[in-house]
């Protein structure tokens, strides 16, 4: 076993997603303490230029046309061909769909240790992990064989992760990718003609402490007076009281509005790597754990309906002077 730390490099319509970056800035501190060179893993097909802008010592890239968008099987199968001929010191993966899909196959298909939700590296080389809905941070150490890692947002910015330097490039050959369970067949689309959430400056964010579909018209009145835009965490959107257009989290958009206020949100990992890029959170909820509360600049423990009506009331006072 080397002391090398790699990292799957995720990427998706020909853009590196912001965890890629934040895996190579946690792959960075984890070298210093534990490892060797950072080296990342790039699958795709006419992608190598997406390793340019990473903070890693090299990249092994494989280049193959089943390999141009994420799919688990082509995915998996090519890691189990390029570990037998490698054997890092431990293996980063985003904390998403792509990353939880293909490190928990891994772990099992190769009997290979793994750490979830890492949050950030620890002085000491610990890996500081947020569990149980970001109310337990867990302090584990590397086991003595190559450890898996699955990495959540916020312990480190993207930018940590990027460099004008590119890094050298080491090929791979893929196995055979033929006879796949899984083919990626199209991308779908939201529909046009709503609000792009994305390029809103202010958003009111709604979460299940919404409680019911009628209540969605506080935060649009609240929206409207401010100038912003509604948008909403997965338990709102899948009961159908906004579309998928409005959604916030790993499944949806990535936002980064100058002002994101969260009503009645917990904050799940899903949505928290979503939203970490805006410049204001301010988090309104009843639960004072609520992992939310981690990442927001200001915070009020109450609940919602006793913040919304005396905050309209006010805005209107205000507008209305």
């Amino acid at each position: 076993m080397t002391q090398d730390i790699f990292l799957l490099i995720e990427h998706i319509q020909g853009q590196v997603s912001d965890i890629s970056y934040i895996m190579a800035a946690a792959a960075r501190e984890l070298a210093q303490n534990e490892g060797d060179s950072v080296i990342g893993i790039l699958f795709g097909s006419g992608a190598e230029g997406l390793k340019d802008s990473l903070a890693v010592d090299k990249v092994i890239y494989c280049d193959h046309p089943t390999l141009s968008e994420f799919t688990s099987d082509a995915y998996k199968r090519t890691l189990i061909s390029l570990l037998e001929d490698y054997s890092p010191r431990a293996i980063l993966f985003g904390n998403t769909t792509l990353g939880a899909d293909v490190s928990s196959s891994l772990a099992a298909h190769l009997k290979f240790p793994i750490i979830n939700s890492c949050l950030k590296i620890s002085d000491s080389g610990g890996i500081i992990s947020q569990i149980c809905g970001g109310k337990i941070m867990v302090d584990s150490q590397l086991a003595d064989k190559t450890t898996l890692i699955t990495v959540n947002p916020g312990g480190y910015k993207p930018e940590e992760g990027q460099s004008s330097s590119s890094p050298e490039t080491i090929t791979f050959s893929p196995p055979d990718l033929e006879n796949l369970k899984v083919q990626l067949t199209q991308y779908i689309e939201p529909e046009a003609g709503d609000v792009d959430i994305s390029q809103e400056k202010i958003l009111i964010a709604i979460g299940r402490g919404i409680q019911t579909e009628d209540n969605i018209e506080l935060a649009d009145e609240l929206a409207e007076l401010l100038g912003g835009a509604v948008c909403a965490s997965r338990p709102v959107i899948d009961q159908g009281w906004l579309s998928t257009s409005r959604l916030v989290g790993r499944s949806g958009k990535k936002v980064k509005p100058d002002l994101y206020l969260c009503l009645g949100i917990s904050g799940a990992t899903e949505h928290i790597e979503a939203i970490t890029d805006s410049k204001t959170i301010i988090a309104v909820n009843s639960d004072p754990d609520a992992p939310i509360f981690d990442i927001a600049q200001y915070g009020i423990e109450v609940d919602l309906f006793d913040f919304i009506d005396p905050l309209l009331e006010q805005i209107e006072n205000a507008k209305n002077d």
